[in-house]
């Protein structure tokens, strides 16, 4: 778990992003590439910036951030940008013993390559090509779907907002995402190594992100402006928006016992109620929950003995026939 430490300094001092980072959607879409996952939210999109297969460019930054695990912070650099030139700016002016520190710790990690080798020490035009593999990402698989980005960001913010007004800083915080508890003065990020970290007063930067999925993310050098990115809600998804489902077309889409599923988990439910409700057995509520939280439709998380299951806005928005 990862428990971020908070004064009333810190509480005065943090902030919600205004506008998406390109950077940050580059590096989460990098990892969502390369995941079979969250097919319902994220499958169109993927087969589009995968056909025809991968260039160069990609295969350079796919070394760079792999699926899982850790990606050099230099990639997302702390200073928030909405502009993609000053972001690239940023990026290949990172210092070199910056990036061969962050490269050399990613070689511990993962199997060196020719190119990682040649950002770690140093290569003439190494930072100069990156630069432009992540401006060739980014004009095939971020721009062409920046406007639908800036939309769910900024309808996540105005939610967040409002939140904030009426209620407080740390209502907003109560309430950033099911895998975040806050329990005054730390808030507890669940999916995350054992790790403290202590903003001594400089505040949090809070980075809504589209392509951010499942469970939010940080940059793991404790020593730079501290960031939190979390996923927007709704979650966004090529799911007919505006269509109203029946039971019949939602049993049609997902299949019955699943659509019935969704359907019972409702505020919440565990997988021993959730089968009691479906009339099936515990290991077949276990897959059926597997499945849909695979597509992002439901949350998991354990509370005392039990599991608990509830759903996503995505999941909430399906199962109502909604959309944003």
């Amino acid at each position: 778990m990862l428990r971020i430490h908070f004064t009333a300094q810190d509480l005065i001092r943090t902030t919600l992003a205004t506008e998406p980072d390109p950077l940050w959607e580059v590096l989460l879409s990098l990892h969502l590439l390369q995941d079979s996952g969250a097919e319902l939210v994220y499958g169109k999109w993927r087969r589009q910036v995968t056909q025809p297969a991968p260039r160069q460019h990609l295969r350079r930054l796919v070394e760079l951030a792999p699926a899982r695990g850790y990606s050099p912070d230099f990639l997302t650099p702390a200073k928030a940008h909405d502009n993609l030139d000053e972001a690239l700016d940023t990026l290949v002016s990172t210092e070199r013993t910056t990036v061969l520190n962050q490269v050399d710790y990613l070689m511990t990690r993962r199997p060196a390559t020719a190119w990682t080798k040649a950002l770690a020490t140093g290569e003439s035009g190494a930072m100069k090509q990156l630069g432009a593999d992540v401006r060739a990402y980014h004009d095939t698989a971020i721009a062409p779907y920046w406007p639908s980005i800036r939309r769910q960001v900024n309808a996540d913010r105005a939610i967040r907002v409002e939140s904030m007004v009426h209620h407080g800083v740390e209502h907003l915080l109560a309430n950033l995402h099911p895998r975040v508890r806050w329990q005054a003065p730390v808030l507890q990020i669940l999916d995350f190594v054992d790790t403290d970290v202590y903003l001594d007063g400089r505040g949090l930067r809070l980075q809504p992100s589209f392509f951010c999925w499942q469970a939010p993310t940080k940059l793991r050098d404790g020593n730079l402006p501290p960031v939190l990115v979390f996923p927007t809600r709704p979650a966004p998804g090529e799911l007919h928006q505006g269509e109203t489902r029946t039971a019949g077309s939602l049993a049609a889409l997902l299949g019955r016992t699943r659509a019935e599923a969704l359907a019972v988990i409702g505020n919440g439910k565990t997988t021993s109620e959730v089968a009691q409700l479906c009339k099936v057995s515990l290991p077949a509520a276990s897959q059926q929950t597997a499945v849909l939280r695979g597509a992002g439709l439901i949350t998991t998380r354990r509370t005392g003995t039990a599991v608990l299951h509830e759903l996503t806005t995505l999941g909430e928005d399906l199962l109502n026939g909604t959309g944003t």
